[in-house]
């Protein structure tokens, strides 16, 4: 069942409130840095290389297979390096405007809370 739009409308301020003031909770990329989803699939793609190294390391066994083992664990380990490091955007993310009104009343965004839910009881 979907949100209605006011649903989703208080769902965004919430999540914009929470991350305005509890930026230390929430894991959200910050800023100009994100995962690419590009070195993601570089990366998964060298990490599959790697184990195709380890796995024929093992097979050669003798010195050969000693150094195509150590190729192939490099080449996991760069992989896995690439695809969680974040890259630097090029155009930084633009924040929705909102109203200055707004702005200031960010401090009192609990208060607003608690008197739609005072009133929704007193309703009932």
């Amino acid at each position: 069942m979907p949100l209605s739009e006011q649903e989703q409308r208080l769902l965004d301020e919430m999540e914009r409130h929470l991350l305005h003031n509890d930026a230390d909770v929430v894991s959200a990329p910050s800023g100009d840095r994100a995962l690419s989803y590009r070195n993601l699939v570089y990366g998964a793609l060298l990490v599959l290389a790697g184990v195709g190294g380890l796995i024929a390391g093992v097979i050669l066994g003798d010195v050969w297979g000693i150094v195509v083992g150590v190729v192939g664990f490099a080449a996991m380990l760069a992989g896995v390096m690439l695809a969680v490091t974040p890259v630097r955007r090029t155009t930084p993310l633009v924040e929705a405007e909102r109203p200055a009104a707004k702005r200031q009343d960010s401090a009192s965004f609990m208060d607003r809370m608690n008197d739609r839910w005072d009133r929704r009881h007193d309703a009932s």
